[in-house]
């Protein structure tokens, strides 16, 4: 098992934050993400060794961690896909890779569901997102994208402007897994993608992370969702995290209803670091 986090991006929805850390350094309920992170893996008996992470943006700042790092160097006029193939020398063919994105937190159960699949690619999706979302914002359909599925849970379509709740049967959260003997595959279908044409609006290098998995889907990869309740957050903007603080504090969000089950899993993320 191989397990690579996508942290180079500058957060800029999240300054003065991340003026002089990036964006995984951000503290949420007194630790920053990617040290809850990094909880949630070694809790599944993942070893430090199989960990790695690639950085950009403040690089520098990331040395406090004590697992082996990569660089995008062209962070700044890239995006996440480019990123996670500058650590392609750490994908081992036949060993399950694990992607995951450097700006959420998610409890052991979430990542269990990822590793306990045998599909040979997986994405991790909250069937809940509505109410994490209604959360962080008025209008959740405006920031949300599509996630079609079949009967049998595999992925049709994702990453698209949604016109309609029912186009979004879950939310993409950013946790993937291909089958070790997937990899070699994984690494081909990505080197014969043609780097002059654009995906979903983006050229080649600033192709999103769902651009690329609906390529897969649509040259015939069989792309099955791994569907959760919650057990997970995703920081985006200051005021995703002064939310997220004031409900690990004292679960007080006026105007916005009952969020207990996230107020529980900011206390279970802060306690488990406590322990």
């Amino acid at each position: 098992m191989k397990v690579i986090i996508l942290a180079a991006g500058e957060g800029k929805r999240l300054r003065p934050y991340t003026n002089e850390i990036p964006k995984c350094m951000v503290r949420l309920a007194g630790h920053a993400l990617l040290t809850h992170q990094l909880s949630s893996i070694k809790k599944c008996k993942i070893s430090s060794n199989d960990i790695v992470l690639v950085g950009g943006y403040k690089f520098e700042a990331l040395e406090k961690f004590d697992i082996r790092k990569f660089k995008n160097v062209k962070y700044s006029s890239t995006n996440m896909v480019t990123t996670l193939f500058c650590a392609r020398e750490f994908m081992k063919l036949g060993e399950d890779l694990v992607i995951s994105y450097g700006d959420i937190i998610y409890e052991e159960k979430v990542l269990r569901a990822v590793l306990d699949s045998e599909d040979e690619m997986c994405v991790v999706a909250d069937k809940e997102w509505e109410n994490l979302w209604r959360l962080r914002m008025s209008d959740p359909l405006q920031d949300a994208e599509t996630f079609v599925m079949d009967d049998e849970l595999f992925i049709k379509e994702l990453g698209k402007k949604p016109i309609s709740f029912s186009q979004v049967q879950a939310q993409y959260m950013g946790l993937i897994k291909i089958r070790g003997d997937m990899v070699s595959k994984f690494i081909n279908t990505y080197d014969r993608m043609d780097r002059h044409t654009d995906y979903d609006g983006q050229n080649f290098d600033n192709m999103y992370m769902t651009s690329f998995i609906q390529h897969l889907i649509d040259v015939g990869w069989q792309v099955k969702a791994r569907l959760v309740n919650n057990g997970w957050l995703e920081v985006d903007t200051v005021g995703d995290l002064k939310t997220y603080d004031q409900m690990a504090k004292d679960g007080s969000i006026p105007g916005v209803g009952d969020h207990g089950r996230t107020k529980d899993f900011l206390k279970r993320c802060s306690d488990a670091l406590q322990a």
